[in-house]
This record gives structure tokens, C-alpha cells and sequence, in this order.
């Protein structure tokens, strides 16, 4: 391969070509704009349903159980929904899981928007869209990969985690200016809008899985993936570091709320700025990874990334000071993203497209059950510990 003198490489076009590179397939670039789209929308309303379920309740048990309930399915049905990923059309799984979301958004427009929602409302949609996450996740975890060569796949991997953390950067920021400004039906509203672009998108997909024909029963290719998983050493290590991360990472930005109002004595205009500090650090977090490509030693920089992780947690939750608490959060969102992109390239590099679905189920269950097991203990020990306590203990540990 031809290097490039170092002055040649430095140059901004060229930078951001290395970058951008996955973006140069239509497919990806296509999946890429509907996905962030949809995840804008999706965290407008996560930020205005975990403050409307905090102002009616005013309970850190019920703020921490939301994501939980959402969680719960995904940790029933995820390796059900890797079968069906290697088995049927990857496209159809993933319009079947949209529109499911969209449902929900609209059912919970109409309550909040006529004033007679309550909490229960906002835990039985999250658990609905868990189940419809359940089935769509594995299927698009899968898809990603295929859209670009195998030399590209940690750019695409990266660009895919930048695009859902600028959704985390962008979306509380809409939610909070369409809570103040709009009010907070339009949250929802513009959630259960936002769905419509990964739907068309997956449409104009000219690419197409054509799975092997099924031979034996779906337990039985449940079997499969899960032996595929305990042959590879090393991916029952990145399984651990998965579940570790999520466990003792997420429970920091489930509490901003009680942040904001508790420890700063403000309101939901800066749990917003908690949350977007946090997507603007993942993002920053992804360009680097992407700006990265095929690197080696991806384990060893994994490992440090997640040791920033902790540091970056215990900052937040001990500091008493704004600005450096918004640091915290910052740099916590980068190094967490660095953690992701190198564990998902990893396993994405290791499994093969016919087992890709069955696979992915696998380490998406490890990597999301932390989060309801990480959230339900920081639930049960906030009330008696404080959160700034309990969060500086899960940032020592990381």
C-alpha cells in the first residue's frame, strides 16, 4: 500500500475523508441519516418522559425502573430475535420494529397531550418498545456491517455509534427548547414523526440478506450461535467488558434529572445540558475511532478507554461544581463511546454474516441487560447512599 508523506495526511480533506470513509456507500449513508433521525426523536421523549415520570413521582425507584422495564424484554427475547435475524430478511424485522415504536409514540402524544397520562402509561411503553427493540436490534446490529467492506466496518461501526450519541447531543437539546417553547406533547409527537426515515430508508436499501435455508429448529440454531460464542476466547471477555461498562456507566446518566434538581437546585433546562454534554463527549469520542480506522491493540485501547470511563463517572458524581461537572460528563461520554467502538469492532470482525444475527443477539444481551441490572441496584442504593456516593463507587469499580 502507498504512504502518504505526513504532511499529505494531515490535510483537512484528506482527514476527513479517513473519517468519513464508511459514508461513501449509499446504503450505510442511506441507514446512517434514517437511524439519527429516529434517535433524535427517540431521545427528545426519553428526556421529556424521564422528567414529566420525575415531576409526577418525584421517586429516583420509579425514574430508574423506566429504563429497566424497557430493558426487561431485550433480555427475553433478544436471542430469539438473533435467530430470526439469520433466518428472514434482516429489512422486514427492522420496519416491524419501527413502526411498533412509532405506535407507542403516538398512543403516548394523545395521553399527555389530553392531560390524563400517569406514570404507569410511560413504564408499560417502554417495556412495548423494549419488545419491538428485542426483534429490531440484533437485525441491525447485523445489517450495519454488510452495508461496507470488512476493511471499513470499524468506520462504519464508529460512525454509527457517532450518529445515535449526536442524537444524544441533539435531542435533549430539542426536547428541552420543545418542552419550554412548544410544550410537552411535541416531544412525543415529533418522536412518532421521526420514525417515518428509518422505514423509507430501509425501503431504498439495495442491498439484501438472503439467509441460508434453515435446516434444523430455531433452538437448535440458538445453540449454534451460543457455541460459536464459548469456541472464541476472546469473546467471552468482550462480553464481560461489555456488561461491566453498561452496568456501571449508564446509572450516571439516568440520574441527571435528580442532578439538576437535588444537587444544582435547577431545572429541566440544565438535566438537558447534562445529557447533551454527555452525547457532544460520544461524539467527539466516535470521530476519533472512526479518524482511527483498522487499528491494532484494539483490546488494550479498549481497556484504558474504560478506565477513563470511571475517572470520568466518580468526576461527575463527586464534583460540586457545575462547569466541572459538564467536563466530567463530557469526557465520560468520550471514553465510553471509546470503549463501545472497540468492543463492537471487535466481536463484528470475529463473527461471520451467517451467524451475525445469532451472534450479536448474544453480546446485545450482555451489553444491555447491564443496563436494568446497573440501573435496579443504583435505584435500590440511591435513597439510602445518595447518588453522588453510589455513582462514585461505580466509577472506582470501572
Amino acid at each position: 500500500m502507498l504512504l502518504l508523506p505526513v504532511e499529505e495526511q494531515l490535510k483537512p480533506e484528506l482527514v476527513l475523508q479517513r473519517v468519513f470513509k464508511a459514508f461513501q456507500y449509499r446504503d450505510f449513508r442511506l441507514m446512517w441519516i434514517g437511524a439519527c433521525t429516529s434517535a433524535i426523536g427517540t431521545w427528545m421523549q426519553i428526556f421529556a418522559q424521564g422528567w414529566l415520570i420525575w415531576r409526577l413521582s418525584h421517586s429516583a425507584r420509579l425514574l430508574a425502573l423506566d429504563p429497566i422495564l424497557q430493558a426487561i424484554p431485550i433480555f427475553l427475547f433478544s436471542l430469539v430475535g438473533g435467530v430470526l435475524a439469520d433466518r428472514f430478511e434482516r429489512r422486514h424485522l427492522l420496519i416491524f420494529s419501527q413502526c411498533v415504536q412509532m405506535a407507542c409514540a403516538v398512543i403516548l402524544t394523545v395521553l399527555v397531550g389530553f392531560h390524563v397520562v400517569k406514570v404507569w402509561h410511560f413504564l408499560t411503553g417502554s417495556f412495548i418498545v423494549g419488545f419491538a427493540q428485542a426483534f429490531g436490534g440484533p437485525a441491525y446490529s447485523a445489517l450495519i456491517p454488510t452495508l461496507v467492506p470488512k476493511e471499513d466496518m470499524p468506520n462504519a461501526i464508529a460512525l454509527n455509534s457517532m450518529q445515535f450519541n449526536a442524537a444524544v447531543a441533539v435531542g435533549p437539546a430539542l426536547g428541552g427548547w420543545a418542552l419550554y417553547s412548544l410544550g410537552e406533547t411535541w416531544c412525543f409527537a415529533l418522536n412518532a414523526a421521526s420514525f417515518l426515515a428509518p422505514v423509507i430508508a430501509l425501503l431504498m436499501l439495495t442491498i439484501r440478506f438472503l439467509p441460508e435455508k434453515a435446516t434444523g429448529s430455531m433452538f437448535n440454531s440458538l445453540k449454534e450461535g451460543i457455541a460459536f460464542v464459548r469456541k472464541q476466547g476472546a469473546m467471552e471477555g468482550l462480553i464481560v467488558l461489555a456488561f461491566c461498562m453498561t452496568a456501571l456507566g449508564v446509572p450516571m446518566r439516568t440520574f441527571l434529572p435528580m442532578f439538576a434538581t437535588q444537587i444544582f437546585h435547577r431545572g429541566p433546562g440544565i438535566a438537558a445540558t447534562f445529557l447533551s454534554m454527555s452525547g457532544a463527549g460520544s461524539v467527539v469520542g466516535a470521530l476519533g475511532i472512526a479518524a482511527l480506522g483498522n487499528v491494532k491493540n484494539k483490546g488494550r485501547m479498549a481497556l484504558i478507554m474504560l478506565i477513563c470511563l470511571g475517572i470520568g463517572v466518580s468526576g461527575f458524581a463527586l464534583s460540586p461544581w457545575l462547569p466541572l461537572t459538564c467536563a466530567s460528563l463530557f469526557f465520560a461520554g468520550a471514553a465510553m463511546m471509546g470503549v463501545f467502538s472497540m468492543v463492537s469492532s471487535l466481536v463484528q470482525l470475529i463473527v461471520t454474516n451467517q451467524m451475525r444475527g445469532r451472534v450479536m443477539s448474544v453480546y446485545n444481551l450482555s451489553f444491555r441487560s447491564g443496563m436494568p441490572m446497573g440501573n435496579l441496584i443504583a435505584g435500590w442504593q440511591v435513597p439510602i447512599f445518595t447518588a453522588p456516593v453510589v455513582l462514585g463507587v461505580n466509577g472506582a469499580l470501572l
